[in-house]
């Protein structure tokens, strides 16, 4: 029978992330990971591409953070919006007056009758036709989702974080441990 090898926790050797970013590893005793000044170079040029990737990753989740923290507002007040005409449409069958944003500096009034439909802007040129519910349920499960992207992006971005630490103190372990080898080599030769 095959044994199952059971999930690798943060700080395990070979972590993965649930969004597949590897954890980088930490050497402890250099020795265990360097055998000798012959390989100093490949290692660090390893961790220097170790580096490199997590940079890249965490201007990337920095990123996609931004434009979700950008877009929640604007889903929670056209949530917002959808809520207020359902409220206004129930109670109230007269025309609405309102003023809206046409640009950032440009604004225009409309009279808005009740309706049981809204608009919503999709982007990419598209706007779809709506029952008030299903607006209102769209508009809910899309901010939903992106609290939760946001969430995801926050913790990704606190990981790299960490493991971009990672590589850098074992970058510097390993300079400083070839830095001795090299001060225990010229002993040696006196």
């Amino acid at each position: 029978m095959a044994a199952s090898s059971a999930p690798k926790m943060p700080g395990q050797p070979g972590y993965v992330n649930p969004r597949g970013i590897p954890q980088a590893p930490f050497i402890e005793v250099v020795e265990d990971y360097v055998r000798n000044r012959d390989q100093v170079q490949s290692v660090l040029q390893s961790f220097q591409e170790m580096l490199s990737k997590y940079k890249y990753m965490e201007m990337s989740t920095l990123r996609r953070a931004a434009g979700l923290q950008e877009k929640i507002p604007d889903i929670q007040n056209t949530l917002d919006s959808v809520l207020f005409l359902d409220s206004k449409r129930n109670v109230d069958e007269s025309t609405l007056t309102t003023t809206y944003e046409l640009n950032d500096t440009l604004y225009a009034k409309a009279n808005i009758s009740p309706s049981d439909t809204v608009y919503l802007w999709l982007g990419a040129n598209v706007m779809l036709e709506y029952p008030i519910a299903e607006a209102t349920d769209l508009l809910t499960s899309k901010l939903h989702a992106a609290k939760e992207s946001l969430k995801t992006c926050q913790e990704d971005l606190e990981f790299l974080r960490e493991n971009i630490t990672t590589v850098e103190v074992n970058t510097a372990r390993v300079y400083n441990w070839d830095v001795q080898q090299r001060r225990e080599e010229k002993q040696l030769v006196r």
